[in-house]
């Protein structure tokens, strides 16, 4: 039986098991479920970086944002509040939209 230890989505067990396969799960501490969404969100990210077509990288955005959810909840939070605080840093900073590269600055 292959080994995983990772963070799945909630649904993935009954989804193996409806392919007639043995598995094995446990229940994270609130603790150990913060360390394993963010190997988890590295691990998208990375898997983000590495897609090869734009219809991979956005099913891996899609994993991130998931991940973005849950990583806000965990800091009693919600992607609500998120969103408003990207909506306040594009009103004071902009945003990245406008391919801007800071080559130096002068002291």
């Amino acid at each position: 039986m292959p080994t995983y230890n990772k963070l799945v989505r909630d649904l993935i067990p009954q989804i193996i098991e409806k392919q007639g396969k043995a598995l094995e799960t446990q229940i994270l501490s609130d603790e150990e479920y913060n360390k394993k969404l963010r190997t988890k969100l590295q691990e998208e990210v990375n898997e983000y970086l590495e897609a090869e077509s734009d219809e991979d990288a956005v099913e891996e955005l899609a994993d991130v944002l998931e991940l973005m959810k849950a990583l806000a909840r965990q800091h009693g939070s919600s992607i609500e509040a998120v969103e408003k605080v990207r909506k306040e840093k594009v009103e004071k900073r902009g945003a990245f939209d406008e391919k801007v590269f800071l080559l130096h600055v002068e002291d």
